[in-house]
């Protein structure tokens, strides 16, 4: 192994947020250093909502100078990876043109099908049966489907399937392919397999042509286009390289959890995504009924997961407010004010779909609340209370059903993300959960995609050797239950 240090980036694609940042790799530790960050966010347009892809590319390149712009004099970037949300896709030509406006999954569109699915409980249970997805209003498959029925044409404009981390790939290095973990977010892949379910397709009337078998994470896509690279010294030679292309997998991988099997990973974001990680999936019709997922890793095994809305909640409800906290220190004044409340009598039902993607989250709540002839909060740390104890609820009934669905006891919660820095949250899930959350400063979909990096290149033997390696080198808050 090279004592000299190995530099990789990570662009990072989140649903409200970006980063693009660059890992070195030196003496067996990785060391981050964000160089560039943006905004994230849909539009709507005429009643639908739609991502802004030519933005968010403009935003990777500026990103992508920046690292090399970042790189010590002499030095090169080895390799480049993307992850980004699940489930959204882009519909291109054999030119590798766009051929079709890039939806985003919280886009109404779905509802119709979304019902009919719901409505008809055999073809339900053949389609989780298959794929080992629910209904859930953002699927792929509920997407194209409602696509290719409004919009005909597009079967014969439209030659290829990729989905968004895909897509940047394919811009980075001119090669179309579909990364597997990210594939299998779209309720489409054969849960026994690693290829397309032909029920799925046929069920939601989409053209097989469209998907290319998945190629595993770490496969290597090819060099950085030179149109990209220009004529930067550091940027010679960098190699676009296919990571688990959904930032949750990537998260899961950062995680530095027992060999043993005994951990849940919570990744904590605008979704809460409850999980673990196994060699069988997790089926039947209380899987079904429980919204589990099953996922798979990069290299195929599968991670289980549910997802709780999230701090999505909370990110709703501050818009509601002219006096929100914009610095760290507004925050922790904030969550101190929301901790010296009594705790709600009355939880939030967190998978309530009303507060998908209200016009206001305030009311939303409000109206949930009133029905149940509860009184709203007063102020904005009520609802920081609220929330966060409804979101620890939520945490903890995804730990329930895991154990009894899978028959696993789970000693711990590693948590990470945005969330994992609210130590309210944190405590309302151990008290909720009645096992310690562990809560890392860990930028874990980046990690995840840099960890799927160094492993391709060799650097490192194996995902369990890179988290042995860097589990000592943590920083770590553990919260123990406190009833």
């Amino acid at each position: 192994m090279s004592s000299s240090p190995l530099y990789v980036a990570a662009v990072d694609l989140g649903a409200t947020s970006g980063r693009v940042i660059l890992g070195t790799w030196s003496k067996d530790r990785l060391t981050l250093r964000e160089v560039h960050r943006f905004p994230n966010t849909f539009h709507s347009l005429d009643g639908h909502d739609y991502w802004n892809i030519g933005g968010l590319w403009h935003e990777v390149q500026t990103g992508i100078k920046a690292v090399a712009a970042a790189l010590p004099k002499g030095a090169r970037l080895a390799s480049i990876g993307v992850d980004t949300w699940g489930v959204d896709y882009v519909l291109l030509n054999d030119a590798g043109r766009l051929v079709f406006p890039v939806h985003a999954y919280r886009d109404s569109r779905t509802q119709p099908g979304l019902k009919r699915l719901g409505d008809t409980r055999a073809a339900r249970d053949r389609i989780y049966a298959a794929t080992g997805i629910p209904n859930v209003f953002y699927n792929t498959s509920l997407q194209l489907e409602e696509t290719v029925a409004n919009c005909p044409a597009i079967t014969d404009l439209a030659t290829r399937c990729l989905f968004l981390p895909d897509y940047f790939n394919y811009l980075l290095s001119g090669r179309m392919e579909v990364e597997f973990s990210i594939a299998s977010t779209s309720q489409l892949i054969d849960v026994h397999g690693k290829d397309w379910s032909r029920p799925a397709l046929d069920h939601f009337r989409l053209p097989p042509s469209w998907f290319s078998t998945p190629v595993a994470a770490g496969t290597r896509l090819g060099m950085l286009r030179s149109t990209i690279a220009g004529d930067l010294p550091a940027l010679k030679g960098t190699r676009v390289i296919a990571v688990p292309g959904h930032d949750t997998a990537c998260a899961y991988d950062a995680m530095p959890a027992s060999p043993d099997g005994s951990d849940l990973y919570l990744s904590s974001g605008t979704w809460s995504l409850v999980g673990f990680e196994g060699d069988q999936p997790v089926l039947g019709e209380e899987a079904q009924a429980a919204r589990i997922s099953n996922e798979r890793t990069g290299d195929g095994r599968y991670h289980p997961l549910t997802n709780v809305i999230g701090l999505w909640l909370l990110e709703g409800t501050l818009k509601d407010f002219s006096a929100r906290p914009k610095t760290d220190r507004e925050w922790a004044a904030l969550i101190t004010a929301a901790e010296a409340l009594p705790a709600p009598k009355v939880l939030i039902d967190v998978v309530d779909p009303a507060l998908a993607n209200p016009v206001s989250m305030r009311a939303a709540l409000d109206a949930q609340l009133k029905k149940r002839r509860v009184k709203p909060p007063k102020d904005l740390a009520g609802y920081v209370r609220l929330i966060c104890d409804s979101l620890g609820r939520g945490h903890a009934d995804a730990k329930r059903a895991f154990e009894r669905l899978a028959g696993r006891t789970f000693q711990r919660i590693l948590m990470v993300g945005g969330g994992a820095k609210n130590r309210l949250l944190c405590q309302a899930t151990a008290d909720a959960a009645g096992i310690p959350v562990v809560a890392f400063d860990l930028e874990g979909s980046a990690v995840g995609n840099l960890a799927s990096q160094l492993i391709a290149l060799k650097a490192v033997k194996s995902l369990g050797e890179f988290r042995r390696l860097q589990a000592a080198r943590l920083h770590q808050r553990r919260y123990t239950p406190r009833t």
